[in-house]
This record gives C-alpha cells, sequence and structure tokens, in this order.
C-alpha cells in the first residue's frame, strides 16, 4: 500500500475512534444536558401513593447480613399492611433460611429455591409468589434509607411509568481504592441516569433498588442479567424507566480491584447477550430517541476499547516527524503508564488515589472487552457470590 493512502487510512482511523470516545465519555451527556435546557423534558407526575408492594431480597448464603436486612426493610417508612418481604433463597446452605424462619413479623416470608440455580430463576419464582401491585427488588447487603419506598413509589402514580430505579451509593473504607474508584466513576454514571430519565427513560437499572409494576414483569431466562433485561421489558412495551435520586441504598464496596473487575466482566457478558436478545430496541425507527441512548450508553462504551487500541495502532504509525501526533502518543503512553502504576501500587497495598482513575478506567474497559468475548465464545454466567458486603443503613 502506498505510503499516502496509508497515511490517510491512519488518519481517518485516529479521528474517527477518537471522535467515538469522546462521544461515548463527553458528547452523549453534554448533548442530554442540551436538549433538557431546551425544552425537552418529561417530568414525573408523582403523588404520594401507597399500592401494596413486595420488597423480594435476594439471597445466595447471606447469614451475616440477612438479620440486618430484614430489620432495614421492617423499618421502611411505609404502611404495615401494604408492605410483603419475599425473601428468595438460591438454595443457602450456611444458615441464611434459618434466621428468616425465625423472624416472627407476619410480613415477612421465605422463598427456598429447591436447588441453587442463580438470581434470576429465584426472581422469577418470587414475583409469582408476590402479592404487591409494585415489585421492589432488592440484595440481603442492600441497606435502605427509611423513606427509600416511597420515593420509589411515588413515580407510579404516574400512568406512564413502569419501573424506577433508585440509587446505590457506597461507604468507603479510608484505604479501600477500589470504592473510591468505583465512588467517582459512579458519580459521573449518576448524572447520566438523571439526564437520561429527565428526558423520557434511563438505560438498565440497579440491582440492589429498583421496581417495577408487577404486571410489566415477564419471565427472564436464568442467564439474563435481570435489572439489565427487565426494565429494558418495560420500555419496549411503551413505558418509561425513570430515576429516583431519593430513593437510596447503602452497601460496602468491592472486595479489592479483583473482585469488582470480575464482576463487570459478569456484568457486561449477560448485559451484551440481552443487547442481541432485544436488540430491536436499537431501532430508532420503532423506539426512537431511547434507540440513541441505548447505543451511546451501552452498546457503544461496550467497545471503547477497540476504539482505543485503534488510536493506539494509528497513532504509533503517524507518530514519526509529527509533533502534534507525537504529543497524542505521549499521552497514551502517559495514560496507561499511569493505570500500570496504579495496577502495581494496588497489588502492593500502596494505592494510589492519583493513579485510581486511569486505572480504573483502563480496568474497565479490559473487563468490557472480556465480558463481550466471552460471551460471543459461548460462556454464560448464572450464579456467583457477591462481591459486595453489607453496610450500615444511614
Amino acid at each position: 500500500m502506498p505510503t499516502g493512502m496509508a497515511d490517510s487510512l491512519a488518519t481517518a482511523a485516529f479521528w474517527i475512534s477518537a471522535c467515538v470516545v469522546v462521544y461515548v465519555y463527553a458528547g452523549y451527556p453534554v448533548a442530554l444536558w442540551l436538549l433538557g435546557v431546551l425544552g425537552f423534558g418529561r417530568p414525573v407526575r408523582s403523588a404520594p401513593v401507597e399500592p401494596p408492594v413486595t420488597l423480594i431480597v435476594s439471597a445466595y448464603n447471606e447469614v451475616a447480613v440477612i438479620g440486618d436486612k430484614l430489620r432495614n426493610s421492617l423499618a421502611l417508612d411505609y404502611p404495615a399492611d401494604r408492605l410483603h418481604i419475599l425473601v428468595v433463597s438460591d438454595a443457602s446452605s450456611d444458615g441464611t433460611d434459618a434466621v428468616v424462619l425465625a423472624c416472627q413479623d407476619p410480613r415477612v416470608e421465605l422463598l427456598r429455591m429447591p436447588e441453587r440455580g442463580g438470581k434470576t430463576a429465584g426472581l422469577n419464582a418470587a414475583v409469582r409468589r408476590a402479592h404487591g401491585e409494585i415489585i421492589v427488588f432488592s440484595d440481603a447487603n442492600a441497606m435502605y434509607d427509611v423513606l427509600a419506598l416511597r420515593h420509589l413509589v411515588r413515580n407510579f402514580a404516574d400512568p406512564e411509568v413502569g419501573a424506577v430505579t433508585g440509587e446505590s451509593r457506597y461507604r468507603i473504607a479510608e484505604d479501600d481504592a477500589s470504592t473510591d474508584a468505583e465512588n467517582q466513576y459512579w458519580t459521573y454514571e449518576l448524572w447520566i441516569k438523571g439526564l437520561e430519565s429527565s428526558l423520557g427513560s434511563l438505560v438498565g437499572a440497579d440491582g440492589a433498588i429498583y421496581a417495577v409494576r408487577k404486571a410489566l414483569y415477564s419471565d427472564l431466562g436464568v442467564a439474563d442479567l435481570s435489572d439489565f433485561v427487565n426494565p429494558l421489558q418495560v420500555v419496549a412495551r411503551g413505558y418509561r424507566n425513570v430515576y429516583e435520586a431519593e430513593a437510596v441504598s447503602w452497601e460496602g464496596g468491592a472486595e479489592g480491584f479483583g473482585a469488582e473487575f470480575r464482576r463487570k466482566v459478569r456484568i457486561v457478558n449477560r448485559a451484551w447477550r440481552a443487547t442481541l436478545k432485544l436488540r430491536s430496541l436499537l431501532n430508532p425507527f420503532r423506539h426512537g430517541f431511547f434507540a440513541l441512548q441505548f447505543m451511546s450508553h451501552k452498546v457503544l462504551r461496550w467497545f471503547v476499547p477497540l476504539f482505543l487500541l485503534v488510536i493506539l495502532v494509528s497513532n504509533l504509525w503517524l507518530a514519526a516527524g509529527s509533533l502534534f501526533y507525537g504529543a497524542t502518543l505521549a499521552a497514551q503512553a502517559l495514560l496507561y503508564g499511569a493505570a500500570l502504576g496504579g495496577l502495581l501500587l494496588e497489588r502492593a497495598g500502596r494505592p494510589v488515589r492519583l493513579l485510581n482513575i486511569p486505572y480504573y478506567f483502563c480496568a474497565v474497559n479490559v473487563a468490557s472487552l472480556l465480558g463481550i468475548g466471552q460471551a460471543l465464545a459461548g460462556r454464560t454466567y448464572t450464579t456467583w457470590n457477591s462481591s459486595r458486603p453489607a453496610t450500615p443503613a444511614a
């Protein structure tokens, strides 16, 4: 290939890939913000309603936290005669079931699965058993603020709302580098969720705290990522999935970067499978602006590592004899060097906060690449243990 043509291709590849990465992380949220400023928002018509609610708590070998979770759930500010707490145990073997059965409050019920089949299989069975008109999904290690249910439920006064996603927050230990980085990333994600919700629907939910109308819940495949697929099903049926910032759940951070990394690989693996299953939602002629949101917030972001690789390879080709491309190559070397330094220091038990962001950025993108690669190779996830410990409610 002539050198001039190779330079042109490398230049095009560099700039196209760079524009995609900038769009995913900056252009997309700024575009959402501008649409809101220009008056395209869709406010939720909320009201202090009190429909019957079933709080489904997913548990597998959670004896260390299930007692706290029950106490937290029973203390929530919601009418006792309209609250049903259903703990679905995925064939726990550590005494979790005994703690639930020992609870004498009539609002609490145990649903034990006969064999371990994963969280989603348990949720399917639990929703069929649920009494409530509104189903709230939670994890055993997620502790709710006392008004969390009321804040979630008030959004269902709007008949256009089919699902509501609350806000997870993480308590950070002084030396917890993984949770510190996650919190910084999560603050950015919550900003995007708020912008998406203000214009229509956010993409996905949070398995620790989200609610759905029972009538809109459809049984999921056992390998489905429930808090991703279920809200997408709701949107596909013409209802909104909105964000409620005042419905707060508290958790501890993941047990180190390694556990958080593995969690993200599993999430992307299952979310990619879900996207293939619900790919019609990417059709703008059928789903309008939500299709662009889905593509921008999820699909393009999962493929950012490939665009980063193209940027690096094309930059290596272009760097010789160019001050500008030499500088962009140096910037990439600085980013990846900082990420490597963050990795080595974290492994040595001496994390440096300044390096957490590049380390976390690179780790998230590598996890995306691995998750999609595993999905394409046929690997599925249905069961695992939580990587996040419990934390006391605020």
